[in-house]
């Protein structure tokens, strides 16, 4: 396979060395059984994925498209023998400032295009913690969410138009530059989410908005997690803010082990909130919310430094998690008023298992990221597992979804099918077999069995 695609693709685009394909083979979902790739492609161009596909479809080779590997659930695990479709060359950004759009490559880092946009007084709004080295065709690929989506939603909201290498190696363009559009079907929104198994991401167009007026952030802390949650149903209830987020006492004291901040490690639970309305009223929400919730300590600044000091010690929240042993992570969503009784459920699966786990993420939306730490003993993998299945069982039972932002990929899809009824999972295989016939893209991802 690798000389056939040497002979169409530039000098270097082609790699064989075994470990390089082993730094290739996988994501940071630890727990994903991960297979041995015959070789991997890294284009620079449009054409050059196309050529890979084409060739790889007519052998019948699986591909698995990937960007930085910072997927959370195996979707750019590699399968035995298959091509990695490494996109992390394609880093062109392209910004227009009337349009207020951006044209981007897949391989661009989320934190380069905010950074872009903001030179030209504009604002890319999807913002995964992971921004500083996840890439935007990453962040399509599982419709990432982040800090800021409970005001600006996840990246499908952001994404005007894209083009798309299918399985076959047809060019596909869908959407474009305009706000709106509602000629035909939405495939744009199709291929978000989709982790790469209905076609492969060359070029997306990016919605830019204005900058947002300055910004204030507040920190709460609160005896109990559901006291926490009280506080965030009261405040999403009277304000829309753009930013709210938490995290429990497990999380916290990992926080402060790795890099002391200053944090109440004795406190059951922390919120984080910000407002960018340039209205003082939603700051005042947030206090009465909080206050009211029994907060035992409320603060706030609208110093831009301070609350990027604050807001740090989140996006340290998983990699603080990660260095008190192996971590499985969760990822589910739940509707708003169900984000105390999810807490509860939690911290029952905790108790039901015998395993530590640290809770943090979106409260705003509903989205938590409940992470067990594996304890350290002969069952402890199998313990930390059972866990992790619960979490999404418990999830689905009060309504809830197995994934917010982090995808299916490999590691959920079992849990899948325990979600989606027949007539979807149908619609499913069906879109599957329509647009990938010999289902070579990344196969054994994200869509039912």
């Amino acid at each position: 396979m690798s000389d056939a695609l040497s002979h169409v693709l530039p000098a270097g685009a082609v790699v064989t060395d075994p470990d390089v394909l082993t730094s290739l083979a996988s994501d940071r979902a630890l727990w994903a059984p991960a297979g041995v790739p015959s070789c991997a492609v890294r284009p620079r161009t449009a054409e050059q994925v196309q050529a890979t596909l084409r060739i790889a479809y007519e052998s019948g080779v699986a591909v698995v498209p990937r960007g930085a590997g910072s997927g959370l659930s195996g979707g750019a695990a590699a399968v035995d023998g298959c091509i990695v479709l490494s996109l992390a060359s394609m880093t062109s950004i392209d910004i227009h400032r009337e349009g207020m759009y951006a044209v981007v490559q897949p391989g661009a880092v989320n934190g380069d295009v905010f950074r872009a946009a903001a030179a030209a007084g504009l604002f890319y709004a999807p913002d995964p913690a992971s921004r500083e080295f996840s890439t935007i065709g990453g962040n399509i690929a599982t419709n990432a969410g982040g800090l800021c989506c409970v005001k600006y939603g996840v990246t499908r909201d952001s994404v005007l138009g894209l083009e798309v290498v299918l399985a076959d190696g047809d060019i596909l363009r869908t959407g474009g530059t305009t706000v709106k559009d509602v000629a035909g079907l939405d495939l744009r929104s199709l291929f978000v989410g989709s982790e790469g198994t209905l076609g492969v991401v060359t070029e997306a167009t990016l919605r830019l908005l204005p900058q947002p007026a300055s910004a204030a952030t507040a920190i709460a802390t609160f005896d109990s997690m559901e006291a926490a949650c009280t506080a965030v149903t009261a405040i999403v209830t009277r304000c829309r803010p753009s930013m709210l987020e938490i995290m429990d006492s497990v999380t916290m004291r990992a926080v402060e082990l790795m890099q002391p901040m200053g944090l109440d490690a004795d406190a059951g639970a922390l919120l984080l909130g910000r407002t960018d309305s340039g209205h003082e009223a939603d700051l005042e929400v947030m206090r009465t919310a909080c206050v009211d919730a029994g907060a035992s300590v409320f603060y706030s600044t609208a110093d831009g430094s301070e609350g990027e000091l604050l807001t740090a010690a989140r996006r340290l929240a998983l990699p603080a998690l990660e260095r008190l042993g192996p971590t499985l992570l969760d990822d589910v969503a739940v509707p708003l008023d169900q984000i105390a009784g999810m807490v509860r459920l939690i911290g029952g699966v905790a108790e039901a298992h015998g395993v530590t786990i640290g809770t943090f993420g979106h409260a705003g939306d509903g989205n938590l990221h409940p992470t067990i730490v594996v304890p350290d003993s002969p069952d402890g993998g199998a313990r930390a597992r059972g866990a992790f299945d619960a979490i999404l069982a418990a999830a689905l039972g009060i309504g809830g979804s197995i994934t917010g932002e982090h995808g299916v990929g490999s590691l959920k899809r079992g849990a899948l099918e325990l979600q989606l009824d027949q007539g979807s999972t149908k619609l499913h295989r069906l879109i599957k077999n329509a647009l990938d016939p010999r289902g070579i893209l990344n196969p054994g991802k994200a869509l039912p069995h």
